[in-house]
Formats: C-alpha cells, sequence, structure tokens
C-alpha cells in the first residue's frame, strides 16, 4: 500500500491510503495551524503508514486535536496510538459520540462539544454539527471550518477506486455507482436515506461549503451548496 500527500487548500493535507481489497481510498485531513487538528486517525494496521506520512508535514507529537464523525474503524481505530504518540492531544466529539463510545475507549479524557460549538486553533474556526445517522451511525457529527469554508464530510460522497485528490469535477454519479456497486456485491449498502436524512443535507448544503474533505475518494472543490443538493436527492432515488 502507498500513502500520498496533498495540499488540498493553503494548510489542508489530504492523507490517502489506497487499499487495493477494499477498492477504496482511506483519507485523513491534517490542519497545520497554531494548533494541529488530526480529522479521521485511519484503522490501527495504518497507524504506521499514517505516522509516516504526517511526520512529513508536522512532527507527529504536537499534533494537539483529533477529531472524526463517528465510532469506526477508518474514522478513530487508532485513536489511541495517536494520543500515545502525542502527549498534549485530545479527542474532539460530540455529546452522543462521548457518552456512548469515546469516553471509554479513550486513553484520557477529550474535549466534548456541544452542537454548533465552536473550537479555535489559531487561525481556523471548527464547529462541531451533529447528525445523527448522516452519513451513519448514532453518534456522528461533522466539522465545518468556517474560515476557509470547509466541510469535513466523512462517508458521504463516498467512491470507489484510486481517484484524484481534489475534483472539481461531479461527485454525485461515482457516489451513486459506488451504492450499487454495494448493492450488487456481498456487501449490504453502507447508508439510509430517510426524512431525517433529507433534513440534515439540506441543513448542510444551507452552510455553503467550498470544500468538501471527503473520506473515500476525491475531495471537492466548487459549489458544495448544489453538490450536497444533488447527493440528497441521488440517495432519495437510490436507496
Amino acid at each position: 500500500m502507498r500513502t500520498m500527500i496533498d495540499e488540498i487548500a493553503p494548510n489542508f493535507y489530504r492523507i490517502a491510503t489506497y487499499v487495493p481489497s477494499y477498492d477504496l481510498q482511506f483519507n485523513q485531513f491534517l490542519v497545520v495551524d497554531d494548533e494541529v487538528l488530526l480529522y479521521h486517525t485511519g484503522m490501527r494496521k495504518l497507524f504506521p503508514l499514517v505516522r509516516e506520512a504526517v511526520a512529513k508535514i508536522v512532527e507527529p507529537s504536537c499534533i494537539r486535536w483529533i477529531g472524526f464523525s463517528h465510532f469506526e474503524a477508518d474514522e478513530c481505530g487508532s485513536l489511541n496510538e495517536w494520543l500515545s504518540q502525542a502527549p498534549q492531544a485530545q479527542f474532539i466529539s460530540g455529546t452522543i459520540g462521548a457518552i456512548v463510545n469515546i469516553n471509554d475507549f479513550a486513553l484520557r479524557k477529550g474535549r466534548v462539544l456541544a452542537a454548533d460549538e465552536i473550537l479555535t486553533t489559531g487561525s481556523y474556526r471548527f464547529r462541531l454539527l451533529e447528525t445523527p445517522h448522516v452519513p451513519h451511525a448514532w453518534d456522528a457529527s461533522l466539522l465545518l471550518e468556517e474560515t476557509e469554508s470547509v466541510l469535513f464530510c466523512s462517508d458521504l460522497f463516498l467512491q470507489k477506486g484510486n481517484g484524484a485528490p481534489l475534483s472539481e469535477e461531479d461527485l454525485v454519479s461515482p457516489a451513486r455507482q459506488a451504492l450499487l456497486d454495494y448493492e450488487a456485491g456481498s456487501l449490504r449498502q453502507p447508508l439510509v436515506y430517510t426524512g431525517l436524512t433529507r433534513d440534515t443535507l439540506r441543513a448542510l448544503a444551507e452552510l455553503r461549503p467550498k470544500l468538501l474533505a471527503i473520506m473515500h475518494g476525491s475531495s471537492f472543490k466548487g459549489d458544495g451548496e448544489s453538490a450536497l443538493r444533488d447527493l440528497s436527492e441521488m440517495y432519495a432515488a437510490t436507496l
């Protein structure tokens, strides 16, 4: 496996590892600021690769904040490895995630953010968005960096394959094909669509992000509002 590093916006780095057995990229995002933030940890087995990549950008021990959407191996599987690596690091989590999973799982106490609470790292402002069941899991949340208008999307817009770091093209069509591939294969579709999904995606669209940082596949630069509305329509038709 090979891990790639790309700066998709000033001080925003995408660390991508393509895993052929899944035909998926697993992406982490490192934001370099007065206080460094890592979003997604990756699975424990990927920790050596991700740590090596982070070390090419910053000293890994200087990471201050570790964020993720929900309790899942690719989201926070190596959280404790990172907490051991970076003595000052704390996880950030929404209330539900803290109560049902992370407070028990993590080596030490983190910072629990209320819905719409802001974490400032220096030049950047991160707002926690409580999004239960979107993309999936009761404890799901997303993160919006308000200064550069970057939405960390987790599994929304999931694309298979080894895509480019950043795209300005339509990502809804490849996301739809990924869902169809899961339906045709041995795995169930990873997402569901309900009225809650629709309302949450509409609320995310109203934030008008300019950059969508996506866990699996290419990130997106452009009209994030339209992309999220189109994604909602695709989910409604496909799921």
